[in-house]
């Protein structure tokens, strides 16, 4: 996944197993110099992580950045709302997705590219449990054919 220049953070395993991803967005995101630092030694948690579009800007919740461990007074709160940075034109397709469609928007993965944080963005839909149980035949049949072929 990771291409050349870019540096995989995290990914929110748990998004892909719960929501059908329809369509992706490379979004910016704003940080104070702590959380980029806390950022790059991978003290990250996306549980339950989500954005909204709210007045005419994108904000990011319940995405867990640690404290950083040199940060003294100047340190961050872990858990605060986090702005996230796209184009209007992006913002309003997004917006209009997520109004008319009844989708959510989901973090899905945060890494470094050119030397910044950059927040891939997806646009889903909830799964059903029927659905949930397919996706884990599915990885279950991949892996029996894995293990099948390295056997020969």
């Amino acid at each position: 996944m990771a291409t050349a220049g870019t540096n995989e953070l995290i990914r929110n395993r748990k998004a892909r197993y719960d929501f059908h991803v329809l369509e992706t967005y490379e979004t910016g995101i704003a940080l104070v110099g702590t959380e980029v630092k806390s950022c790059r030694s991978h003290n990250i948690s996306m549980a339950d992580a989500y954005a909204r579009v709210e007045g005419g800007e994108l904000w990011m919740y319940n995405v867990h950045i640690d404290e950083f461990v040199h940060g003294n007074r100047f340190n961050h709160d872990p858990r605060r709302r986090r702005k996230l940075l796209v184009h209007r034109s992006e913002l309003r397709k997004i917006k209009q997705q997520l109004d008319a469609q009844g989708l959510t928007a989901v973090p899905l993965s945060l890494y470094l590219k050119r030397g910044k944080v950059k927040v891939k963005l997806g646009i889903c839909r909830g799964k059903s449990k029927g659905d949930k149980r397919e996706t884990v035949k599915k990885r279950e049949a991949q892996i029996e054919m894995r293990k099948a072929m390295q056997n020969r």
